[in-house]
């Protein structure tokens, strides 16, 4: 691990960017660079121009961004095509502009189209239609993609992407109007068992099949990635991006039987088939991260249930 370089962890107060930083740590990075959005505002240039400047960033991370679930998405369209955009544009350009040796972007597995042949191979990418409840911040993810592949065949930077597939984990958004679907599960399932509710109410069939990655398991790809995958390694297959998950899926009913089993709610199940499904199947395939030498180690309910010992820890009496 690269422990003397100085590395710039954009969004280290989310929960990607914060496990990022706990992992580099625990490998004994010492400069770490991990300004909270109140200290760097990344829609800013000229602001981010001034970091890069003072504060000569050897390595980014880009793992700040606009994010939320189904009905943020499609609520706030032009927010999250925005500002990520900007976020991204800036960074980007910027660490070009000052030289950084390595810059990495997460985006997320919502680039590509709505009806991918399952497994989705990197090459997928702007093969057909998105899904449209999150098209406006797939559009925008895409666009970082391309920026970095531009760049490096532009100006030879060493700039690439990582394809995560949905995360979930410690410092997640439980918040219901604006989380993604584990975390808003463990909260439902949650309060109804300290309500004594007799059912818990999931948006849709249940029948969507989605994979899902423990957050810990992405900050040690990316710390593997930082040290052992240069750009020339991806775009070297012809590709912009490398897809980081487990090879495996789940439906949405199963997972939710699953999370109330773990929360210890013992209710009924309802479904609200009124209310949109997303994408029918979103499974990613994996080959190329594990042709690489990395694959993940912590099971989905392992994951799960760190995820809730977490959740309690943080919200004592809810």
């Amino acid at each position: 691990m690269h422990k003397n370089k100085r590395i710039y962890i954009a969004g280290s107060g989310g929960m990607v960017g914060s496990s990022i930083r706990r992992e580099l740590e625990s490998r004994g990075c010492r400069s770490l660079q991990t300004p909270a959005s109140s200290e760097l505002d990344l829609i800013d240039q000229r602001a981010v121009r001034a970091f890069f400047s003072e504060k000569k960033p050897e390595i980014v991370i880009l793992a700040a961004a606009k994010v939320g679930g189904i009905l943020a998405n499609d609520t706030h369209r032009a927010e999250f095509l925005y500002n990520n955009l900007m976020i991204e544009a800036n960074v980007i350009h910027e660490a070009q502009g000052a030289g950084v040796e390595k810059l990495i972007f997460l985006g997320s597995s919502c680039i590509y189209p709505r009806n991918a042949v399952q497994p989705i191979t990197e090459e997928a990418l702007l093969t057909g239609v998105l899904e449209s409840t999150n098209e406006p911040y797939a559009i925008a993810k895409i666009a970082g993609v391309k920026l970095c592949e531009s760049y490096f065949r532009q100006y030879g930077a060493n700039f690439y992407s990582v394809m995560p597939t949905n995360l979930y984990g410690r410092n997640d958004n439980f918040d219901l109007d604006t989380s993604h679907v584990i975390p808003a599960l463990i909260r439902k399932f949650h309060t109804a068992k300290i309500e004594n509710r007799a059912n818990v109410t999931v948006w849709g069939t249940g029948k969507p099949l989605r994979e899902f990655l423990y957050v810990d398991d992405l900050a040690n790809a990316i710390a593997f990635l930082v040290e052992n995958v240069d750009a020339r390694d991806i775009y070297g297959d012809g590709v912009s991006h490398v897809n980081i998950g487990v090879g495996k899926d789940i439906e949405i009913g199963e997972l939710a039987s699953l999370i109330a089993q773990i929360v210890g709610f013992d209710g009924h199940i309802v479904f609200d088939t009124s209310k949109p499904d997303g994408t029918p199947r979103k499974l990613l395939d994996t080959s190329r991260m594990s042709r690489m030498g990395w694959t993940h180690t912590t099971s989905l309910a392992e994951g799960l249930r760190k995820t809730y010992d977490w959740f309690l820890s943080a919200n004592p009496v809810s």
